[in-house]
């Protein structure tokens, strides 16, 4: 029968091989509290399975909340932040007036990024086939003002 010295060594460097294939810095990690054990074991530090798993769940977690930032610096891994603001997103862009705008509050619609959104003014009328800049959103309406020829 295999000792579990054996096991867990197989198990560690199995783990440490996954992180090719999981990057991350985690399963590295988690393979080297195996060879721990395996090592504690061999030494007749520890002797039976549920000791054995006990040492290794405090080991992983002693490894990952100390040097998952080290680990991360060596490997690396896979990390994108993306624009989460829309408003950042959609300001000073350029739309078509297709239903007039205006006067007043009246609401009247633009064609903007390929679909068509209820747009306001400032007050003043802005009639259809006009281009128009986008300043912010208000709810659900995009608030505009014309573009000027000197633009």
């Amino acid at each position: 029968m295999v000792q579990a010295e054996f096991i867990w060594m197989g198990v560690g460097i199995g783990l440490i091989l996954a992180e090719i294939i999981v990057p991350g810095g985690i399963v590295i990690l988690l393979g080297l509290a195996c060879l721990i054990v395996a090592a504690a074991v061999w030494l007749g530090l520890v002797v039976g399975l549920a000791p054995s798993f006990t040492l290794w769940f405090i080991v992983s977690i002693v490894l990952l909340l100390g040097f998952r930032q080290v680990t991360q610096q060596w490997i690396g891994g896979d990390a994108h932040v993306d624009n989460t603001d829309e408003a950042l997103d959609i300001y000073n862009q350029l739309a078509e007036v297709i239903a007039t705008i205006g006067p007043g509050e009246s609401q009247g619609r633009i064609e903007f990024q390929g679909s068509q959104w209820p747009a306001l003014g400032d007050g003043s009328e802005i009639t259809v086939g006009t281009k128009v800049r986008v300043i912010c959103r208000e709810n659900i309406a995009l608030v505009v003002e014309p573009v000027t020829t000197t633009e």
